[in-house]
């Protein structure tokens, strides 16, 4: 069985430029800090000693960059997939979340209300984020079997895929912590079993 797992090492992106304020980032290409690059050097150091076959990560930087240093101490070339974003945020996106309480107190409520079928402006919904993240990471796998392989993305991502591996309802989205630069193992075995073997490590 052991010829048959597929090991993915699952990264949450280190701490970002605006973490301070607390914001709905999104898709809003914000940068990492210092202390976030820092975080996912130590992250890149760690799993140096893993044979990774491949680095995929969301095609913003603060996930890019640290599938980059990842990457470069395994000797292979990152592959960005926009798929693999956080979920779009709309009008909300690059705002505080106390400024988003009280500009749009409603929505607000309403969204955390039904997190699965609630649309912010112009973004989109939990649902509609898990039907384009786990087609993407389903053919990642499909494509590297056997293989032990490292996906840089964001909190919701690694919280969606955490949530399917586990067999969970998608409303326990909220119920899973993912620190920055946090590591996740998940283990895919041909016979479509999953093994959580450690998460926001």
């Amino acid at each position: 069985m052991e010829n048959n797992r597929t090991k993915i090492f699952l990264i949450r992106h280190g701490e970002v430029a605006n973490a301070a304020d607390r914001c709905y980032n999104g898709h809003n290409d914000v940068d990492l800090s210092a202390d976030g690059l820092k975080q996912m050097e130590k992250i890149a150091d760690r799993l140096k000693g893993e044979p990774l076959k491949a680095v995929y990560s969301s095609d913003l930087q603060r996930a890019a960059k640290g599938a980059r240093l990842i990457s470069e101490r395994h000797s292979v070339e990152p592959v960005s997939i926009k798929e693999l974003r956080e979920l779009s945020y709309g009008i909300w996106e690059g705002k505080r979340v106390e400024d988003i309480k009280n500009l749009y107190p409603e929505e607000f409520r309403a969204r955390y209300d039904d997190i699965l079928n609630y649309r912010i402006q112009n973004g989109e919904t939990l649902l509609e984020m898990r039907e384009r993240v786990l087609p993407a990471v389903k053919g990642i796998i499909n494509k590297h079997t056997g293989d032990s392989i490292a996906i840089v993305a964001h909190a919701g991502v690694i919280k969606i895929l955490l949530l399917w591996s586990l067999n969970m309802d998608l409303r326990d989205f909220y119920r899973i912590q993912q620190d920055y630069a946090a590591l996740n193992i998940i283990s895919f075995y041909d016979n479509g079993s999953a093994v959580v073997e450690l998460m926001n490590g």
